[in-house]
């Protein structure tokens, strides 16, 4: 169980990395048309922003898979592996699982009455549907929760070892 969550959590990172490559696009363009041709484009400003929380909020659980969270490292470092793994069933158990619950319930509720409200954005030629890139809230915080599962058991499987 715990290879499949870490190769779908691998091919969601590819899928973040091209929506990342189309961001940095779309934003080159974007500023191009904006100050060579004075053209702008408030779909073009806001589907970058929609990029941009695809990249977020689907890359925190790939942060969590690789160890490269924010931490106060000077600490964890010096400590002994099974303090580390101590540490990590702590965090998970008591921050990182609970917040990411909490994360989905809200959220889903939050996209439902964007989707049943048939929310827009406010801006004359803005984007349709901004129920869509609320729903990445809750799957990434699903994505999340699958993830620190994961790292659940192999930290309690490491520190039973150690």
């Amino acid at each position: 169980m715990l290879h499949v969550v870490d190769k779908f959590m691998k091919y969601v990172a590819y899928l973040t990395a091209v929506i990342l490559a189309l961001l940095v696009v779309l934003v080159v363009f974007d500023a191009t048309s904006r100050y060579l041709f004075s053209h702008g484009s408030t779909a073009l400003q806001e589907l970058e922003w929609h990029f941009f929380d695809v990249v977020i909020l689907l890359s925190i659980a790939f942060t969590l898979r690789y160890n490269a969270h924010v931490r106060v490292d000077i600490f964890y470092d010096r400590f002994s592996p099974k303090t580390q793994a101590f540490i990590n069933i702590v965090s998970a158990l008591f921050f990182v699982l609970p917040l990411s619950f909490l994360i989905i319930y809200i959220g889903i509720d939050f996209v439902e009455m964007s989707f049943v409200q048939h929310e827009a954005s406010s801006d004359p030629g803005g984007l349709k549907y901004r129920w869509i890139v609320k729903a990445l809230m809750p799957l990434g915080f699903i994505f999340l929760l699958l993830q620190a599962l994961k790292e659940l058991i192999s930290d309690i499987k490491k520190w039973k070892s150690l």
